[in-house]
C-alpha cells in the first residue's frame, strides 16, 4: 500500500470549528475531531542536566487529569503577548529559568514531533540545554506551583518508576528525553533545524 492509499477519504474535508477557547480550539474535519493550540509555535521540552550530572524534572498538579505529574521542564512557544514571534530555542531558555531556576549558556535543537497525533495538531520540539548555572529558585510563574527535582542521571529511569508507584503520573515523553540526553540527534536532522 502506498502512502497516498492510506489517506482517509475525508482527510481534506473543510475544517469546522466546534469550540474556540483562549489556549485551545476544538476542530472537526470530516469525521475526525481534534484539538489545536491557538499559539502557532507549539511547545518545547527542555533536556537539562546540571554540572553535577543530575537531570532536571518538574512536578506539578495537572487539573486535566487531576494528578501530580512528573515532566521535564517545558512550555509553549510564543505564548506571551510580547513574544509572539519567539522560536523554540528562545522559549526553551526562558522556560528553563522560569521553571527550574537554571540558566543555560546555549541550547541545541534535537527533534520535533506531534504530542498526540490522533488528538492534536500540537508539535513539540525537544531542545538540549547546555552549561547550566543556578540563578534562582524556579517554581514557575505566578500561576504555577512547580517543584524542581534534580535526579542523578544514572538513577533517572528507576526514580521515575518509583514516582509512578507512588501515584504520580509520569509523562512518557520523559523516556524519549532520557534517550535523547544519552544519544543526541542525528547530525543531519539537527543541522537542518538550526534557527
Amino acid at each position: 500500500m502506498t502512502p497516498a492509499e492510506n489517506v482517509p477519504a475525508d482527510a481534506h474535508a473543510p475544517v469546522e470549528t466546534l469550540y474556540e477557547g483562549r489556549w485551545l480550539s476544538l476542530r472537526k474535519r470530516g469525521r475526525w475531531e481534534y484539538a489545536e493550540r491557538n499559539n502557532p509555535g507549539g511547545a518545547v521540552i527542555i533536556l537539562a542536566v546540571t554540572p553535577e550530572d543530575k537531570v532536571l524534572f518538574v512536578e506539578q498538579y495537572r487539573v486535566s487529569i487531576l494528578q501530580n505529574t512528573i515532566e521535564m521542564p517545558a512550555g509553549l512557544v510564543g505564548d506571551l503577548p510580547d513574544q509572539a514571534d519567539e522560536g523554540a530555542l528562545l522559549a526553551a531558555q526562558r522556560e528553563l529559568e522560569e521553571e527550574t531556576g537554571y540558566r543555560c549558556q546555549r541550547v541545541e535543537f534535537i527533534h520535533t514531533g506531534p504530542s498526540s497525533s490522533g488528538m492534536s495538531t500540537e508539535m513539540i520540539a525537544f531542545v538540549r540545554a547546555w552549561e547550566l548555572e543556578k540563578v534562582g529558585l524556579g517554581g514557575g510563574d505566578e500561576t504555577e506551583n512547580i517543584v524542581v527535582h534534580e535526579v542523578p542521571r544514572r538513577d533517572a529511569g528507576a526514580w521515575l518508576f518509583a514516582r509512578a508507584a507512588e501515584g504520580y503520573s509520569i509523562d512518557p515523553k520523559l523516556f524519549a528525553g532520557l534517550w535523547f540526553i544519552e544519544h543526541g540527534a542525528p547530525a543531519t536532522e539537527a543541522a537542518s533545524k538550526k534557527s
